[in-house]
């Protein structure tokens, strides 16, 4: 695993004038993470499927005197290729380029031993956390080319990385989405000005985090506020050149 440079201190104005789609931005790391990159220089398109959560953030960034930031509804769980296609037309007619994507979303689904997982269950975990990113990645290709430098990051899991009973389509989703990271890297590694990385949050108290360890003390762990550093430093110029690795907070 790989961590990013000791005492790192990101400039103020990291991100000035890049464009950084955020997915589930709503809530838990999304929102800080979109928050945090607003307060760097970002212009954050917050992509989730509440409304009213996203609304939430949107105006924190205003508040906090941060780009304009833009909200672009998805259901990544229900989404059409065709919804995929529409939203790349769509921020590119609005921005011209991208310079970054956090893959943040995911579905937790059961903890449940494979033998008994439900197919429909399966399916929407897939659909969220492995189709929903591949998808993105693809449609936006060609915006992210657009930027002097590109930085895709997924978000993966210790389940992910080191199989874990119960853990079901979900621990499969992120041993996927770490495979899936490395081929994007290795394909757009020499000819575009695109890097791909994926970090894991470690233990960090979020809503889905409380639902999959319910008996936990919130109060032993960090909260998103907390761990930004690491996505800054992949998302901005400072990690440039490094793609295809697997950080850890």
């Amino acid at each position: 695993m790989t961590r990013i440079p000791e005492g790192y201190t990101p400039a103020p104005d990291l991100l000035k004038d890049r464009v950084i789609l955020v997915t589930g931005a709503g809530s838990g790391i999304g929102a800080v993470a979109a928050s945090t990159f607003a307060k760097y220089g970002a212009t954050v398109v917050m992509l989730g499927r509440g409304m009213r959560k996203l609304e939430a953030v949107y105006d924190q960034i205003e508040a906090d005197n941060g780009p304009q930031p833009a909200i672009y509804p998805l259901n990544l769980e229900k989404a059409t290729p065709q919804q995929y296609e529409e939203m790349a037309t769509k921020l590119g007619e609005e921005f011209g380029r991208l310079d970054g994507i956090l893959h943040n979303a995911a579905a937790l689904g059961t903890l449940t031993p494979l033998g008994q997982y439900s197919l429909e269950q399966w399916s929407k975990v897939m659909q969220t956390n492995l189709n929903a990113p591949f998808l993105i990645t693809r449609v936006l290709l060609g915006l992210m080319k657009n930027s002097a430098d590109a930085s895709v990051i997924f978000t993966s899991d210790r389940v992910g990385r080191q199989g874990r009973a119960y853990w079901g389509a979900y621990g499969v989703s992120k041993a996927a989405n770490e495979n899936m990271m490395e081929i994007w890297a290795a394909e757009l590694e020499a000819n575009t000005p695109i890097r791909v990385n994926s970090l894991d949050p470690g233990a960090v108290y979020t809503d889905m985090r409380a639902r999959a360890y319910p008996g936990e003390d919130p109060n032993t762990l960090p909260r998103p506020a907390d761990i930004m550093l690491p996505y800054l430093y992949l998302m901005g110029p400072d990690s440039k050149g490094i793609t295809g690795q697997r950080f850890e907070v």
